[in-house]
């Protein structure tokens, strides 16, 4: 019994010692990131791990740096000027833009998700698995052989309000593309195949007796999908959120495709202000990834245990 307890207990030792050492490994880029920001430049260019004293003033100097080499200006008289490059901070706009296409995008998402997914999960139609095979196999098309002819539907699409004027021969009516717009941030990603796929195999776990019962009690489809598949399926709908908002979070050769102004782009692209022709200041560019790095795992704090529901729950359901 003792040296089954004791085999028992070397077992647990070694899991938790590649546990920890997995973790450990990972915590690692994170941890360079944040001593690096605090390093002067020198250190930083020797691989220094430890810095000899820390530099707090890297992160204010980053933000002066992304807003054009002038300090950020607060009015309160007129706030919304912060977001303005001339009287404000240009990372507070980077920042707003981010989360106007994070949390449109996630909007999108959810929305397409939830109908595709009920749609192959629990409706009855012709072609419907080799319909969804198809949609699977999209998944193996490189997301770089989709960014010119993307573009090229920004370049030719007018914007809503441009075409209305057009259409109603509104004065000083000019069409206008998507190009530099919020539309292009959103509108092409509001679609994913991966969300599509984790709602319908959530979907297909849900009892059919839940179903057969809605049904008697004349639901319709909608109806069903409404008062009882959506209440029950917040860990996949948070984790299909998390999961997009982190992707338009971190977007970076899109959005500097479709915007070619300053106040349009995200804080992705934002951080690429701090690379210049002179040379890259490495500790302003880490304090700037240290910054954009803050509000993600926070979010992710908050909502880690519905993400690792959301993701257990989805498994392996045919």
């Amino acid at each position: 019994m003792n040296r089954d307890k004791l085999k028992s207990q070397l077992t647990n030792l070694g899991i938790h010692a590649i546990l920890i050492s997995g973790a450990l490994f990972m915590v690692f880029p994170f941890a360079w990131m944040i001593l690096g920001s605090l390093q002067t430049f020198h250190e930083t260019t020797l691989g220094t791990f430890l810095p000899e004293q820390p530099m707090w003033s890297n992160y204010y100097d980053a933000i002066v740096a992304m807003n054009g080499a002038k300090p950020c200006v607060f009015d309160p008289a007129a706030p919304l000027d912060i977001l303005t490059r001339e009287k404000g901070c240009m990372i507070v706009r980077y920042f707003f833009n981010t989360m106007v296409m994070g949390l449109g995008t996630v909007l999108g998402v959810l929305t397409t998700g939830t109908l595709a997914g009920y749609a192959f999960a629990r409706m009855n139609f012709p072609g419907r698995e080799t319909l969804f095979k198809l949609l699977l196999a999209t998944m193996m098309i490189p997301g770089e052989l989709t960014l010119i002819p993307n573009y090229v539907f920004m370049v030719w699409f007018p914007t809503p309000e441009s075409w209305i004027a057009t259409a109603l021969n509104l004065p000083n009516a000019e069409p206008h593309n998507w190009i530099d717009t919020y539309y292009a941030l959103i509108i092409p990603w509001i679609a994913t195949v991966f969300s599509i796929f984790l709602f319908r195999q959530f979907f297909r776990g849900i009892p059919n007796e839940l179903f057969d019962a809605a049904l008697l009690d004349g639901a319709t489809h909608s109806r069903f999908l409404i008062s009882v598949v959506l209440p029950l399926s917040k860990p996949v709908l948070i984790t299909s959120a998390l999961l997009t908002f982190l992707g338009s979070w971190n977007a970076l050769m899109w959005p500097m495709l479709v915007t070619n102004s300053p106040e349009m782009r995200p804080i992705q692209v934002g951080l690429r202000s701090l690379i210049t022709e002179a040379g890259t200041q490495t500790q302003l560019l880490l304090a700037g990834a240290t910054v954009t790095i803050i509000p993600i795992i926070i979010l992710y704090l908050f909502l880690q245990r519905w993400f690792v529901e959301g993701i257990s729950n989805v498994g392996i359901r045919g």
